[in-house]
């Protein structure tokens, strides 16, 4: 099973996919732009606005995401993670820009303002690369099998909603 977890930056994907992942004993694939920006020595916003000149670089991105998902039995937290694998069940998580930045500011050790921008350029800038290059916008939720707001449910409580959605499925 290919269970695909998806959010806007600070959302909470990564936290949920983390749990899940312990919890049902499958592997967790979270490959991030972040981890390749580092790899160039570039900042994160650098290496996105290198993506929007460079369309291989996302393409290359995704590739990879689906062979590490090729044998199933993994948790999948990624941006486009329910469009780009064959996913059993997707989830969307969600939380206001407020919540979000807050986590950004604490996760990266910057200012609640400087967290906002950050969310704000960075979620218009993906949305915009990926309408472009695949036909995709992030903020569409038809897709999901569930969407669930990180801000009113403990990371416990998320883990447990989206346990009991795959065990219906």
């Amino acid at each position: 099973m290919i269970i695909a977890i998806s959010g806007l930056t600070g959302s909470g994907k990564n936290t949920l996919g983390e749990l899940l992942a312990k919890k049902l004993g499958y592997h967790l694939v979270c490959p991030t732009f972040k981890d390749l920006a580092e790899k160039e020595g570039i900042s994160l916003m650098e290496f996105q606005k290198k993506a929007e000149k460079d369309p291989n670089i996302d393409r290359k991105f995704d590739q990879l995401l689906k062979e590490q998902t090729k044998n199933g039995n993994c948790v999948v937290t990624t941006w486009l993670g329910p469009w780009i694998v064959e996913a059993d069940i997707r989830i969307r998580v969600f939380a206001p820009d407020d919540i979000r930045a807050t986590r950004v500011a604490k996760r990266d050790d910057i200012s609640k303002e400087d967290a906002a921008a950050h969310i704000k350029e960075r979620d218009e800038g993906n949305r915009s690369r990926y309408k472009k290059l695949y036909g995709i916008d992030i903020y569409e939720t038809s897709k999901f099998d569930a969407c669930l707001n990180s801000s009113i449910y403990s990371p416990k409580e998320l883990a447990d909603i989206s346990l009991f959605i795959i065990k219906k499925k």
